[in-house]
């Protein structure tokens, strides 16, 4: 039990991630900041999902091993590996995940909160 606590409380404090698919010299991510601590889950050389999504899901599942609430994922590169990040975040954490939608006329990033599961009563569902 008290290993359990300590972990909480080290969640607690850290500071919150952004998930990043992958960097892209296209996009200043910088704004994302404001979200958190940004962390970029595939490396260039396997930004894209050629032939077998199995080296891509492993590597998304490592990185997202701590994923919580207190994300977000940012949504950057191949419409596969961002399916499979998306996929992998809401397994992880109960279907709900956040995301940074980036607004033309604000120009920064704004949060979306998506919940594949809305009609569950609780955490234990």
């Amino acid at each position: 039990m008290a290993a359990r606590i300590c972990e909480v409380t080290r969640k607690e404090n850290e500071v919150p991630k952004v998930y990043v698919v992958s960097e892209s010299p296209k996009h200043n991510i910088a704004p994302a900041l404001d979200y958190g601590e940004i962390e970029v889950v595939l490396p260039p050389s396997q930004a894209q999902v050629i032939f077998s999504s199995a080296p891509t899901v492993a590597r998304v599942k490592r990185a997202l091993e701590n994923f919580s609430d207190e994300d977000y994922l940012l949504f950057i590169g191949d419409p596969t590996a961002i399916s499979i990040l998306a996929t992998v975040a809401a397994a992880k954490n109960r279907g709900r995940f956040k995301c940074l939608k980036w607004d033309k006329q604000e120009r920064r990033y704004l949060p979306i909160q998506i919940d594949i599961f809305p009609h569950r009563g609780g955490d234990d569902d």
